[in-house]
């Protein structure tokens, strides 16, 4: 058998029923479990559409494969030929009765056994990834952030591509990652909104899909020191119709998963009920009211002060449903948050809080779109007008009102898929202590 036939059968064919009544397949694979009684080896192969069972005899295979087939380690590489056929004790109800076998490679023994420590499972995630739990994931990460991309394009916006070393902060001096840009200072990007921004005069609607990255001290089971953020930003947008919209985002994304991909969701132990209750409308209340209510129920929070896990956790208490919270106050959001003119000292803005401890998915904001209102705020901040001039410059030229937000991918993926760590929510996590493999 040669590898790069194109006519193998995908494992995922033969489990749907596709490929039955004792026909003859081929399949190609790796190594997920084995065991071997005499001469009968039992052989459960996986490829990137499913696992299935191989029973592999000596009489039937001979006895050079046999002994190949039944020396193979876990996750060596392997062809199966033979006739399917339906058995019910069987890992998905189908077994392949071989008769031929041949190992690809058969490498070395895989260094991955039961019950190890999560450091080492990071120090050696290249190959953890095989695992069962890892492949559901990210097949779950590629629909989510397909679906996204979805819902963009049938609101009729244009994905941009924005730079990722940068001379202008967004978020905060104090959480950049410094770059020697060829002896001259220069950031890894925060978020790429400013950039976004840019588009809004010639596409009206554009959103950005890229990595962020923040050096912020936190060892938090939803930190990353480098994400993938989702930023789209609209002209003619208030902070109402901004929410609108992330609304109505993240209810597309969850019933289209929900409904697509219940077998992922099983992998995962998690029910699909749990995404299908999400649907628009999601509660609405401010900052204030917020803080009342964390209070009302055993926080201790003070009036200017941001959420923490603890204080997230108190707010979406009891929800099935993420939960928006508006009108922070000014002194703790960015600069670019157009403060409300019939409510000063608080800005027009919302960030939206997931349930059950997962915390902030979305921030966004109406923006400051008036030249004279940001040149304030910019010198409130202390921020140096020569590394936001060309932020400045959109202000002068045909400004428009236009509102934004920003999404973690891992946050929402995180959510969804209701996982312990957002470490497992990207292939390969950077936190705060590891930067390997």
């Amino acid at each position: 058998m040669d590898p790069l036939n194109d006519k193998f059968v995908p494992i995922g064919d033969i489990l749907k029923g596709g490929v039955n009544g004792n026909l003859a397949v081929k399949i190609r694979g790796w190594v997920h479990r084995s065991r071997t009684s005499g001469g009968l080896a039992f052989l459960v192969v996986r490829d990137s559409t499913g696992v299935i069972q191989c029973a592999v005899k000596k009489d039937a295979v001979g006895e050079e494969a046999f002994k190949a087939a039944s020396g193979a380690f876990i996750e060596s590489s392997i062809m199966v030929e033979g006739t399917v056929r339906e058995d019910k004790r069987a890992p998905g109800g189908y077994e392949i009765s071989a008769t031929a076998a041949q190992i690809i490679s058969q490498g070395e023994p895989f260094p991955i056994a039961k019950d190890q420590s999560v450091e080492f499972l990071l120090d050696t995630r290249h190959l953890w990834l095989r695992s069962q739990r890892l492949t559901a994931i990210m097949k779950a990460r590629y629909y989510i952030m397909a679906y996204l991309r979805e819902f963009f394009a049938g609101e009729s916006f244009f994905e941009v591509a924005p730079p990722i070393i940068t001379r202008s902060g967004c978020e905060g001096g104090s959480t950049l990652f410094n770059v020697d840009y060829f002896g001259k200072p220069a950031f890894l990007t925060q978020s790429s909104q400013l950039y976004a921004e840019a588009y809004i005069t010639a596409l009206e609607k554009a959103f950005v899909c890229a990595p962020s990255f923040r050096a912020e001290p936190s060892r938090t089971v939803k930190h990353l020191t480098e994400y993938w953020h989702l930023e789209p930003e609209m002209a003619f947008f208030d902070y109402k119709m901004n929410m609108d919209l992330q609304e109505r985002m993240i209810e597309y994304v969850c019933q289209k998963f929900a409904k697509e991909h219940a077998d992922l969701l099983a992998t995962l132990g998690q029910s699909p009920e749990r995404l299908l209750k999400v649907k628009a409308p999601f509660k609405r209340m401010t900052h204030k009211e917020a803080v009342a209510l964390i209070n009302k129920r055993g926080g201790k929070m003070g009036a200017d002060e941001d959420f923490g896990a603890d204080e997230e956790a108190l707010l979406t208490k009891g929800e099935d449903k993420p939960v928006f919270v508006t009108h922070f106050p000014k002194k703790i959001k960015s600069f670019y948050m157009r403060e409300d003119p019939q409510n000063p000292g608080y800005v027009l803005c919302d960030d939206l809080y997931a349930p059950n401890g997962h915390g902030e998915l979305i921030g966004g904001s109406e923006r400051i779109w008036e030249l004279p209102e940001l040149m304030a705020r910019m010198k409130a901040e202390g921020l140096e007008e020569k590394d936001y001039q060309w932020y400045i410059d959109l202000r002068k030229y045909g400004s428009v009102p236009h509102s934004g937000f920003g999404l973690g991918i891992e946050r929402l993926v995180k959510w969804m898929l209701d996982l312990d760590h957002i470490r497992d929510a990207i292939p390969f996590p950077r936190l705060i202590n590891r930067v390997y493999p």
